[in-house]
């Protein structure tokens, strides 16, 4: 067995100045492998600072260092370290290749943990792995420090900002490259304050900062800001999601307080309530909907109530994404902001308002169509959202963070002789 196992892994863990001498099978339970590792003969250890040959001091006792589960079989490298004397850094433990400093884990178990974190939550991995949760923190970290001091920011033309609330009263300001054929997460900062944007723009840099054309954003005033004092040159286009989303949110807030008033007045005669369990027949797109709610929106259109006033308002707004030229659009939009004011629904108007005060961001939505993935934005953002929900039990603010670059940063990896997943 010691031969065969020998030769594997000197194919894929070849440990430079060391052999592999012998290996042992422990029966359970737990039933492990360990594998005793010695140095060369002759061979001189390395300081674990420089990584120069020095002389020998003294050796510690034996360690172990957990190692990739072989056969499902927990697996162990035993090695006794040893002291040496750098010229320079005095007396310290040798440099081991397949340590990572003081961590009873070899890397290549590290990278393995990390690899499968991408795909289950930490809680999960540490379990199947039979190892520490915080083992696989601090693999995953090793995996994000990594890659991220290797990644490459160059050719980044398309970004998209966006905040996201991750647990109550707290939110995360994301950046991301939205380029075709390259989508992923650049920056996550804490809040969603101007210094939360400042922040991506310092580390980016002011010379790649110039080279970006195009920004897609919501309407949060403090990005605004930011991108026009930092990126004024860019097109910032307002994202066509965030639009729609504040038009539902409006028809929900109509229907809501109407729903009330006709609740109220329906007490005493004992009608069912006709708005009641049409929340989703007034907000989803028309193409969309159920059998069942396609007929419950027909019968709210043979009504005069205001919630299908402002649901038509909804509607016919949909056909200022049709147009081609932002000139045509514009009076569309000027004449459906005007029809919106004198409907007397206030969320309406707050909406036509809003459209009004932003009117040239939007409209360069039609000079970026087809030049960039304007809908990229919300796609990251729903895998993020996913991210979240697997990792509902995260607390802290670097832990989120640390989640996020790993699963949607596209961070590189070192090259090994195998894949671990």
């Amino acid at each position: 067995m010691h031969l065969v196992l020998k030769t594997v892994l000197n194919h894929v863990e070849q440990l430079k100045g060391f052999v592999y001498e012998s290996s042992e099978l422990i029966s359970g339970p737990p039933g492990r492998i360990e594998i005793r590792v010695r140095a060369r003969e002759r061979s001189r250890g390395a300081c674990s600072h420089c990584q120069q040959p020095a002389a020998g001091y003294d050796r510690l006792p034996e360690r172990r260092f957990q190692f990739v589960p072989l056969w499902g079989i927990a697996t162990y490298f035993r090695y006794a370290p040893r002291r040496v004397r750098c010229p320079e850094h005095g007396i310290c433990v040798e440099h081991l290749p397949w340590a990572l400093g003081k961590r009873p884990l070899t890397a290549s178990f590290a990278w393995f943990l990390a690899s499968w974190a991408k795909l289950l939550s930490w809680q999960e991995v540490s379990r199947t792995f039979k190892t520490s949760w915080e083992s696989v923190y601090r693999s995953v970290e090793m995996a994000v420090d990594w890659g991220r001091a290797r990644m490459d920011l160059s050719g980044i033309t398309a970004l998209g900002v966006d905040e996201i609330h991750w647990r109550k009263g707290k939110f995360l300001t994301l950046v991301y490259q939205i380029n075709e054929g390259m989508k992923r997460l650049l920056f996550v900062a804490e809040n969603r304050e101007e210094t939360s944007l400042r922040k991506f723009f310092l580390w980016f840099g002011a010379p790649r900062t110039a080279l970006i054309r195009f920004i897609c954003s919501d309407m949060w005033q403090p990005y605004l800001n930011v991108i026009a004092e930092r990126a004024g040159e860019a097109l910032n286009i307002l994202d066509r999601y965030h639009i729609a989303s504040k038009m539902n949110q409006a028809i929900d807030d109509v229907r809501a307080k109407e729903t009330r008033e006709i609740r109220a007045r329906s007490r005493l005669s004992g009608k069912q309530v006709i708005l009641t369990h049409s929340r989703w027949c007034l907000l989803k797109r028309p193409e969309n909907l159920t059998a069942r709610q396609s007929i419950k929106l027909n019968e709210l259109l043979r009504c005069n109530l205001r919630t299908i006033r402002a649901y038509l308002l909804k509607e016919e707004f949909q056909l200022f994404w049709e147009y081609v030229s932002p000139a045509w659009a514009a009076k569309f939009m000027n004449q459906w902001c005007t029809k919106a004011l004198r409907s007397r629904l206030e969320p309406m108007q707050k909406i036509a308002r809003m459209l009004r005060a932003h009117q040239s961001l939007i409209l360069n939505w039609f000079e970026a169509r087809g030049q960039v993935s304007l809908g990229a934005v919300e796609g990251l953002n729903n895998r993020l959202k996913a991210s979240l929900r697997k990792s509902y039990g995260f607390r802290t603010y670097g832990a989120i963070k640390i989640m996020l670059y790993h699963k949607l940063g596209a961070l590189p990896e070192p090259q090994f002789a195998h894949r671990f997943c």
